[in-house]
């Protein structure tokens, strides 16, 4: 996997102060994608065990609320394959951090048959994350006034209660 940048300090995409890691890959193609430039699946640099170890490092402070991973697409199947034991070491050494990620893919899509995302990795990243933003930048429904998301069709989702209900839980943000 490869991923595009890295923010350190980032309040735009989740609640409180975050690490953000835009990976590189993504075969949805919004139109007008805010990171164009992250579809290409060899854009930036690969994602190794010292950028592992750098995010990890960053998450350090206590003023920092957790990691959000975007892109690109994390749900594409190669980046899910890369992502996963990251998070849950993510998770591991930063319990009470919280994980966000953003992806095109509905959270219904994610356990639908023949739809890319649905992979063997997708439940277990899932049951390691805490909120999922879903759903395709649409450009007709983009909304500048919304928190966290471009488009009135985008969700924030609590994904332990979505997990355990087994429906999209709209997150108390």
């Amino acid at each position: 996997m490869n991923y595009g940048n890295i923010k350190n300090c980032d309040i735009a995409d989740g609640v409180g102060v975050r690490v953000s890691l835009f990976v590189s890959g993504c075969n949805n193609r919004c139109e007008n994608c805010f990171n164009p430039e992250t579809w290409d699946f060899n854009y930036g640099q690969p994602f190794t065990e010292q950028t592992e170890n750098q995010i990890i490092e960053m998450l350090k402070p206590p003023f920092i609320s957790g990691l959000t991973v975007l892109g690109g697409e994390p749900f594409e199947p190669s980046n899910q394959k890369a992502l996963l034991p990251f998070l849950k070491k993510v998770k591991q050494i930063y319990p009470l951090k919280t994980i966000w990620m953003y992806s095109g893919f509905t959270f219904e899509e994610m356990f639908t048959d023949g739809v890319r995302a649905n992979t063997e990795w997708v439940r277990e990243i899932l049951k390691t994350i805490d909120v999922l933003v879903d759903g395709k930048f649409v450009e007709a429904k983009k909304d500048i006034s919304l928190k966290f998301r471009g488009s009135s069709n985008q969700r924030i989702l609590d994904v332990k209660q979505s997990l355990d209900r087994g429906e999209a839980v709209i997150a108390n943000i």
